[in-house]
């Protein structure tokens, strides 16, 4: 399975990207990044010492540095300054490649069939390729994306972040006719990382002694701004839901974002009684088995060491 990684490193990216460099069913193409959690530089420096840090031999393309119609919204006060504080992570040594990331999409849609996209910042980039290249939306396999809630939101009471960050964009995603996979906020936090995470990464090596301090230094921004006792780890959720579907429930719905309201802007509307009488158009991801996904992620973070 070939997939390119849309992203706004960010503490929960960071371990998608991981997760999804050490799962052999997972061939990663590339990661791209947007403008999100953090400024574009930041995203992209930090996409970059991830994989730096695990001598990942990857490639790393720069995207949208700001959205589509809508002023840039980041998030300091959950991932602080550089979008990736409270840990010691080495200096970026690879480089940036110099095609941009939706040319870059592009490319990899276009040589491979099937290609899953798997964005788990905001949308910016997807849309912008299929508003671009929309000849080639039809060999797009999937969107699994992390986006959204049902019935609640969390930089809005009805708006998730990654959605309201650019809701114009999604609106364009969930209208493409590509299958589309969601994971939202009513799924991922259940996954909810504690010291106990923590300390079990300890042990593993130093290289995930800095994994740890990341999971910390995130637990303690949840617990500051939401009163949650752990890190919730939104993201790593896609690339689990593609080498594990099992350990998931889910539904199929209608989803569309709402780009006009005054208190609902950014938020995912989901049909759940069917009453707009539209097809649905996504898989909302609703349960996940815990303690399996921690017992795979630990699995294949592990298989890390030494590099890839």
């Amino acid at each position: 399975m070939q997939i390119v990684l849309d992203c706004d490193p960010g503490h929960d990216d960071a371990f998608a990207i991981l997760l999804a460099a050490a799962s052999k069913e997972i061939e990663l193409l590339g990661v791209t990044t947007v403008v999100g959690n953090s400024y574009l530089e930041n995203t992209t420096n930090n996409a970059r010492r991830i994989l730096d840090l695990f001598d990942i031999d990857v490639p790393v393309f720069a995207g949208a540095a700001k959205p589509l119609i809508r002023n840039i919204v980041v998030a300091p006060n959950i991932h602080g300054q550089s979008g990736l504080d409270g840990a010691e992570i080495p200096p970026a040594k690879r480089k940036i490649e110099k095609m941009h990331a939706v040319d870059f999409i592009a490319d990899m849609v276009e040589k491979y069939e099937g290609v899953v996209l798997v964005p788990t910042g905001p949308l910016t980039n997807i849309a912008i390729f299929l508003l671009k290249y929309p000849k080639l939306a039809h060999r797009v396999s999937k969107i699994v994306l992390m986006g959204g809630g049902i019935a609640f939101g969390n930089v809005t009471p009805v708006a998730e972040f990654n959605i309201f960050a650019d809701p114009e964009a999604a609106k364009i995603v969930f209208r493409s006719g590509i299958p589309i996979v969601m994971a939202p906020l009513d799924l991922t936090h259940q996954v909810v990382a504690t010291e106990a995470e923590a300390s079990r990464l300890r042990t593993f090596g130093p290289k995930f002694e800095i994994l740890a301090d990341l999971l910390m230094f995130f637990k303690s921004t949840y617990k500051k701004i939401f009163n949650i006792d752990g890190a919730i780890l939104h993201d790593p959720c896609t690339v689990m839901y593609l080498i594990h579907p099992e350990i998931f429930e889910s539904k199929e719905y209608f989803v569309d974002v709402e780009t006009k309201g005054e208190l609902t802007y950014g938020q995912t509307v989901v049909d759940l009684w069917r009453t707009t009488g539209n097809q649905p158009n996504a898989e909302i991801l609703l349960k996940v088995d815990r303690e399996r996904f921690f017992e795979i992620l630990f699995e294949k973070l592990r298989s890390l060491e030494g590099g890839r």
